[in-house]
């Protein structure tokens, strides 16, 4: 549903495990914003894209560019 998460995943070498703990929530919950079953609340959008320096735009797909 995320894939621009997905590869920010994958381009900072972070599982799913290691992104729960950086993010302080579940594993489950990660697990459930990538697949669309719950949203992502701002709070974690604009932590995600502190830890990936990238806008919430690209976060969410709505902005292919990374800044």
């Amino acid at each position: 549903m995320y894939p621009n998460i997905e590869a920010e995943l994958a381009r900072n070498h972070l599982n799913k495990m290691e992104f729960s703990k950086k993010m302080g929530v579940s594993h489950k919950t990660v697990y459930n914003w990538l697949n669309g079953q719950t949203e992502i609340p701002c709070c974690y959008l604009i932590k995600m894209a502190k830890l990936f320096d990238c806008s919430i735009d690209y976060m969410l797909g709505l902005d292919n560019k990374t800044a």
